[in-house]
């Protein structure tokens, strides 16, 4: 054991030998009291209350920030109510809605069947299978993750310039969103106990239906959760499709918004969005259903045996080749190529302003997002309850929202209640935080979850106020998820692009807005070291993804 971890656990032990020594003098002085005066049980309550961890200080700034998150739904509700039935059935019930609405019905039914195909084939293959380097196919299966969406239609459209409508739309999707299924149920298929796969073929079950009666069911969980994910993003997407020219509802708020500030028609458009995703949503609890996936059998499971390829294994190479290449090589052999021409002389000064600002933000966004998500994520470990949930629920949800909502309810509210706060960095990172909060909250979490509550309450028996116990003790223990989840909400505001496009103040341009400005201008070159510096700040997030999965998975 190492230096410091003799010091930790020494000072561990110290801590609970202080706290008993308190805890019997408090024991004594308890008796002594009650030989002078008897204790009334509302006291004997209060007094336990006391002892307890800071609930109500806490409920109250969990409250505050699920105030804050459900301001989107209510501007919706709002705006609703302020124009009136009659303007509403004009501007929702029309022909350019039913096309938007159908264009997303076809986006979301072909892409994700696709994803899931090609996410458990994949999944199988490196986790199933004796593939070649299962490990080395796993990274680059995730590894598109790095790659903004938006810069994979680019890669795409600057390499062919045809590419249009709905098929175009589906293609890049499918490439860019895939690995938000795979890594779900790559990691549920490690977790998978092969007794029952056994117990299906011994009943003479041949391979393929063992896979399709025993294995695929237990992966219902996974693809649901994988598939709203997708589902959601391309709800939310807009650079990808204004650039192969698909019509989205996001897509046609931002258009909406340029021509005309806080139009009833962008509005009505966000109200049609939201909709759309709570709609998702519950389409995602019914296919849920209620189901038990855990093991309940004694011991622990064995590992799974990797099922030979023979000379399959040629053919099962080329699926993860074949998609590395698409997603990986085409957008770095791209930017690599519009690099090359550029030459040093597309490195300007702006580049290096770009990446500061993105940085600046990125921090302080990660950093408010965290503070906001951590009175929630200690609530959920430490009290759980029925009002706890709910407040949870506001939490997340705000998650599920896609940024051209929430950036235009923030615009709608800055120019009608707060001009000052209009294209502010306040008003910016409040947006940040409203649709990075579940980031954070994950990560908060799951470490929260592994400081023993008793150390709290040790430390406040020697003294220390609740405030106190859980600053010093559970926050310093939990430092590091707060970084990862502060890493997490870093780097997706890194590549968040609507609304920032929307809230940004005059004269600010992260990698993502300038980005965009010149790829709007058909300057591919000079968008180049812009798409690559996102690239580069997003690879970290990628192996944090990778990594958990295999932690989740006891790998």
């Amino acid at each position: 054991m190492t230096k410091s971890g003799n010091r930790s656990s020494t000072a561990v032990a110290f801590l609970f030998q202080r706290v008993k020594a308190s805890a019997l003098l408090q024991d004594n002085r308890l008796l002594a009291s009650r030989k002078k005066a008897p204790v009334t049980p509302g006291a004997a309550r209060m007094s336990l209350r006391r002892g307890r961890m800071p609930h109500a200080s806490v409920v109250l700034l969990a409250s505050i920030v699920a105030v804050f998150s459900l301001v989107p739904l209510g501007f919706i509700a709002w705006v609703t109510y302020d124009v009136g039935w009659e303007t509403v059935k004009t501007l929702v019930f029309r022909p350019r809605v039913g096309q938007l609405l159908v264009n997303t019905v076809l986006l979301e039914s072909i892409t994700i069947p696709l994803s899931i195909v090609l996410a458990v084939t994949l999944a199988w293959l490196t986790e199933r299978t004796d593939i070649p380097f299962p490990r080395f196919w796993a990274w680059l299966a995730i590894a598109p993750l790095a790659v903004p969406a938006f810069v994979h239609s680019y890669a795409w459209v600057s390499l062919l310039p045809a590419m249009r409508g709905l098929q175009s739309g589906v293609f890049v999707s499918v490439l860019a969103y895939y690995p938000f299924l795979y890594l779900p149920v790559a990691a549920a298929l490690r977790r998978l106990d092969p007794a029952i796969e056994d117990a299906a073929a011994s009943l003479g079950l041949d391979p393929w239906r063992v896979f399709f009666r025993t294995i695929l069911p237990q992966l219902r969980l996974a693809i649901c959760g994988g598939s709203l994910l997708i589902a959601l993003h391309l709800l939310s997407e807009y650079g990808l499709f204004v650039m192969i020219r698909f019509d989205t509802f996001a897509t046609a708020i931002v258009d909406q918004f340029q021509s005309s500030y806080n139009s009833p028609a962008s509005n009505m458009l966000g109200g049609v969005l939201v909709a759309c995703c709570l709609f998702l949503l519950g389409l995602e609890i019914l296919s849920r259903g209620n189901e038990r996936y855990a093991r309940v059998g004694s011991g622990s499971a064995r590992p799974a045996d990797r099922r030979r390829l023979g000379w399959f294994v040629v053919p099962a190479l080329a699926l993860p080749i074949i998609l590395a290449v698409l997603t990986l090589g085409v957008p770095l052999i791209t930017l690599g190529r519009w690099l090359y021409l550029g030459g040093l002389g597309i490195w300007r000064l702006e580049v290096v302003s770009a990446f500061v600002q993105t940085i600046v933000l990125a921090i302080a966004g990660g950093v408010l997002t965290t503070i906001a998500a951590a009175p929630m994520a200690w609530l959920s470990v430490r009290a759980p309850g029925r009002l706890q949930r709910m407040l949870e629920a506001c939490h997340y949800y705000v998650g599920s929202l896609p940024g051209v909502v929430v950036a235009l309810a923030l615009v709608s509210i800055t120019v009608r209640l707060i001009p000052p706060l209009y294209q502010t960095f306040a008003t910016l990172l409040v947006a940040y935080v409203l649709l990075f909060l579940p980031r954070a909250m994950v990560g908060l979490r799951a470490s929260i979850a592994q400081a023993p509550v008793e150390l709290e309450r040790a430390a406040m028996g020697l003294g220390r106020t609740p405030g106190q116990a859980v600053r010093q003790i559970t926050m310093r223990l939990a430092a590091p998820g707060a970084a990862a989840s502060m890493a997490l909400a870093a780097l997706g505001i890194t590549n968040e692009l609507t609304a920032t496009l929307m809230l940004s103040p005059n004269g600010v341009d992260t990698l993502a807005t300038k980005f965009w400005s010149l790829t709007s201008e058909i300057d591919y070159v000079s968008a180049a070291p812009y798409a690559f510096m996102m690239v580069v700040l997003s690879l970290p997030l990628t192996l944090m993804l990778y990594t958990q999965s295999k932690r989740t998975a006891g790998q």
